[in-house]
């Protein structure tokens, strides 16, 4: 009972979600459209930053008003968002220009000079400039806007409506704006070899530090509630789902495979495929995302009853890796890569083969960090849509060897209740996590383990003869 109620806030790209949280329950929620983002042939993906903060007051409102103190007994509100989407404004900190979203490449070549001109830092940093990173977009602002006064986060905007005033940023939301979290500072050469002056950028805190206080109420928060630093809707996930302390990792199965966990040191990776946000502790974040993962059954109709027939059929006789689209990037990077069956199977036979791909992608993602020399804590833990699949689930254990616990919760909005938490607990994120649910165990079927270790293996050697995993990966895989 001594566990505060806090608000996190999730402004995605279709839509803004809040949950009130207090020790671990979800005692609230609501959502709120947002208008879907414009994107053209050049590239540019575009939103009406305008209409973030009317949404947010919404569904604060709707959240509040359906607490027993209809809001008053929140004491902390924190804001997570999609990474690197960045937006210009003016001296009062108003958006002059449409929210340059997380996919817009107008800032690609200058993110490729940015590259250069950093390669000592991104090196040290374990860390790569995307064609898509923030940091591109923010020196095309500086360059094309001249009225630009700041840049700022999605969640920057957010805190300074709830503080009446500016408000720093995180250096989740930041890393990919040029925020280096291992020396604390942004990249200074290379802004200003990009002639970006560095008053545009924020102030940088770390997740869970305190911004300020609600200055006057607001859609049902009391003012003095504290408006708590976010991190971005990954990191956010990845908290709520549990992975919170050094060698705790989770398995995120939605659209596409993510792998992301805790280490207590930063681990730089030379191939590129993982990189590492900081953790509010001062911690490590390693993580990476497939393309490919629950759309890889995605249109299937009848999806129980195939589940149901491929538990029965047993391991495939075929080998599958179901990339839908040319080009990999986690756990390894090739843009050659390409999806393939081995050989003909029947619609049951491929349903199954396309189950165990992506587990194979799993393991192969955990055999990476392990060459990397990074532990991982036994149980995995396991979140998304794919993560409701028994099949699947027990699929994915008996591959990797390892048991999997499905985590009851990995939205974006509790992952940013339980930062709001960390804010105002003396114990930080470790106390405020110690309500989180433990989930399902599901262990690996021995009966299928022998065979899914095979198939395993042939996986991998397709994979290696084609060259898209490398020698060392290959014996790592192979021990």
């Amino acid at each position: 009972m001594n566990q505060p109620v806090t608000i996190g806030i999730d402004v995605a790209t279709a839509g803004v979600r809040a949950l009130a949280v207090r020790g671990g329950t979800v005692l609230a929620s609501a959502a709120e459209p947002l208008p879907a983002p414009v994107r053209d042939e050049r590239g540019h993906s575009e939103q009406d930053a305008r209409s973030w903060w009317p949404a947010v007051e919404t569904v604060l409102a709707k959240v509040t008003g359906e607490l027993p103190g209809r809001g008053g007994e929140v004491v902390a509100v924190a804001v997570a968002a999609t990474s690197g989407t960045i937006v210009g404004v003016d001296t009062s900190g108003e958006p002059v220009t449409p929210a340059l979203m997380y996919d817009d490449r107008r800032g690609t070549e200058l993110n490729r000079k940015a590259t250069e001109l950093g390669e000592d830092r991104w090196r040290r940093l374990g860390f790569g400039v995307a064609a898509t990173a923030a940091l591109g977009r923010i020196a095309w602002l500086s360059e094309h806007v001249p009225d630009v006064a700041g840049v700022r986060h999605t969640p920057d905007l957010i805190a300074a409506k709830l503080t009446g005033g500016p408000a720093a940023s995180d250096w989740s939301h930041a890393l990919k704006s040029g925020y280096d979290p291992r020396a604390g500072e942004w990249s200074h050469e290379v802004f200003e070899a990009l002639a970006v002056p560095e008053d545009l950028l924020p102030p940088v805190v770390a997740p869970a530090t305190v911004l300020g206080t609600v200055s006057r109420p607001v859609a049902g928060l009391p003012a003095g509630c504290a408006v708590v630093a976010g991190m971005t809707d990954g990191c956010a996930g990845q908290l709520a789902a549990g992975a919170v302390a050094p060698g705790s990792f989770v398995g995120i199965l939605g659209t596409t495979y993510v792998l992301k966990g805790v280490t207590e040191d930063l681990v730089p990776d030379p191939t590129g495929a993982m990189y590492s946000h900081r953790h509010p502790d001062g911690w490590w974040l390693p993580g990476g995302a497939s393309n490919t993962g629950g759309e890889a059954v995605a249109g299937q109709r009848n999806l129980p009853g195939l589940d149901a027939a491929a538990a029965a059929r047993g391991p495939a006789k075929v080998i599958a890796y179901p990339l839908r689209r040319k080009g990999e990037r986690f756990p390894f990077a090739s843009a050659d890569a390409e999806g393939f069956v081995s050989g003909d199977a029947g619609e049951v036979e491929l349903h199954r083969a396309r189950l165990e791909g992506v587990a194979f992608l799993e393991r192969l993602a955990l055999d990476h960090l392990r060459r990397l020399g990074v532990a991982i804590t036994e149980p995995l833990l396991a979140a998304g849509g794919g993560s409701k699949s028994p099949l699947w689930t027990r699929i994915r254990a008996t591959v990797t060897g390892l048991g999997l616990r499905v985590s009851p919760q990995a939205e974006t909005g509790y992952g940013a209740a339980l930062l709001a938490a960390a804010g105002v607990l003396p114990g930080g994120l470790g106390e405020a996590s110690e309500g989180l649910g433990k989930g399902t165990l599901v262990e690996p079927d021995e009966r299928e383990s022998a065979a899914l270790t095979e198939s395993y293996l042939r996986f991998c050697t397709e994979l290696h003869t084609r060259g898209w995993i490398d020698d060392e990966l290959f014996a790592v895989v192979q021990r």
